[in-house]
């Protein structure tokens, strides 16, 4: 892929008085222009044939590319005249587009490892893929629906019907997408909206939608407020940070008995409640710039107690219910496995002796490989010696605490660095221990 399109029409009026008449993406940050930095970003991996996709005062952008000759990418700009919406305006260029490209919009900052994702769309074999993150206020987001291979299955808009629970994933405005998929709607009617219009009835049409999950940085800066906020993460280091080639430093953390009440095995939501204060715990390792990985044995699957999709919708409302509280995980890692038969409705393709099973360190090796987490900075946080034992050989600190088992289940004899009572409290020994962290 060389080839991406930047949607840079926006007049940006709620920026008005940051933009002293210039439009939108050309926007100061921290002294150089938004579309600079877009572009100079995808210039690093070799996407060096930019479409910019103007409307609003074109002019004023045809003359910034005139002015900066050392970008070292080939730009055309292309006005779309009357206002399109984002997917008109894509689809009435298709003839000026390559056979593969990025779609971006002109008014985010991001930094993502885009050799990555588009290796992610490439192997997916997708007709676009999206790139979706969560965020600390999905209860007011649109937010998408995926399957268990990652494919998206529906979009749900805000507002969200009461007791409705989703997945926390949030469409960042950032796609890969193949022209071969899109020359069948070329006529479709414009104005015309990815999210709210074509990306649907594209899925209604069996195409291949794909959904590239990431904790990467990438926002919107349509207002002063979120301006203000993505100047900041310029300014202390948080764009870096937030980073796939940065390591990073996670907790993992337990499901049942650390986040949620320990309740037996859980089979479907409505026996799923969050511990008090896990969700004000979760949201301040968020701020602190930690990921969190939920590590969690389900073999109810196995043993034919428990759907995948029924156990989707239980993390669906897991997630849910940390976003009402501002929080969210970067990844959730199950075992539907279990080396026992003898059950009921098992499922035999599920009764094996595994590599993810804890104490086993597969779930664990997975998630430092997809978030590439740095074991010397992590934590691993528990209610069971099991939980103990699995920190131990993954080479993270351990925290046990006193909700669920306690410890009590006594399999392992591995002994944790730290007890604590609850979740929120192994959070704050982990802060005081991190030390000196900025808060995003």
């Amino acid at each position: 892929m060389k080839q991406a399109v930047i949607l840079a029409g926006g007049k940006g009026t709620r920026l008005a008085e940051h933009l002293k008449g210039l439009p939108k993406p050309l926007v100061d940050l921290a002294g150089i222009p938004l579309l600079e930095r877009q572009i100079r970003h995808l210039a690093q991996f070799g996407i060096d044939d930019i479409v910019v996709l103007v409307n609003y005062a074109a002019d004023t952008i045809a003359r910034f590319f005139e002015q900066r000759k050392d970008l070292g990418v080939h730009v055309t700009l292309v006005d779309d005249g009357e206002p399109r919406g984002t997917a008109g305006a894509v689809l009435a260029c298709l003839d000026r587009l390559a056979d593969r490209f990025l779609v971006i919009y002109g008014d985010t900052l991001f930094n993502i490892d885009v050799a990555r994702f588009v290796a992610h769309h490439r192997i997916a074999k997708a007709d676009a893929t999206l790139f979706l993150h969560p965020n600390d206020h999905p209860q007011d987001s649109d937010l998408v629906e995926t399957n268990d291979d990652g494919h998206i299955v529906a979009f749900h808009p805000y507002p969200h019907p009461s007791g409705a629970y989703h997945t926390n994933l949030v469409n960042a405005a950032f796609y890969a997408m193949e022209k071969g998929a899109l020359l069948a709607w070329s006529d479709f009617r414009t104005p015309s909206d990815f999210v709210r219009d074509l990306f649907p009835e594209m899925i209604k049409k069996n195409a291949l939608l794909n959904g590239y999950r990431s904790f990467e940085y990438i926002k919107d800066l349509g207002t002063p407020a979120r301006l203000a906020k993505v100047e900041q993460a310029l300014r202390s280091g948080v764009l870096h940070r937030a980073s796939l080639s940065v390591k990073q430093k996670a907790v993992f953390v337990d499901r049942d008995g650390t986040l949620n009440v320990k309740r037996g095995f859980i089979a479907a939501p409505e026996q799923l409640d969050l511990i008090p204060g896990v969700g004000e715990a979760i949201r301040k390792l968020n701020q602190h710039e930690f990921r969190v990985a939920v590590i969690t044995n389900q073999p109810v699957v196995a043993r034919g107690e428990c759907t995948f999709e029924q156990l989707r919708h239980i993390h669906d409302k897991l997630e849910t219910l940390l976003g009402y509280e501002g929080a969210f995980v970067d990844g959730l890692f199950l075992c539907p496995h279990h080396p026992d038969s003898g059950f009921a409705g098992e499922i035999k393709a599920l009764k094996v002796d595994c590599d993810c099973r804890k104490p086993k360190t597969g779930l664990v090796d997975k998630a430092v490989e997809q978030l590439n987490i740095d074991r010397a900075r992590s934590w691993y946080v528990g209610d069971t010696t099991r939980d103990i034992e699995t920190a131990k050989r993954s080479g993270v600190g351990s925290i046990l605490v006193r909700t669920g088992e306690a410890g009590r289940d006594r399999k392992y004899p591995a002994i944790p660095d730290f007890v604590r009572p609850n979740l929120k409290a192994a959070v704050e020994l982990i802060l005081e221990l991190d030390g000196g962290t900025t808060v995003v």
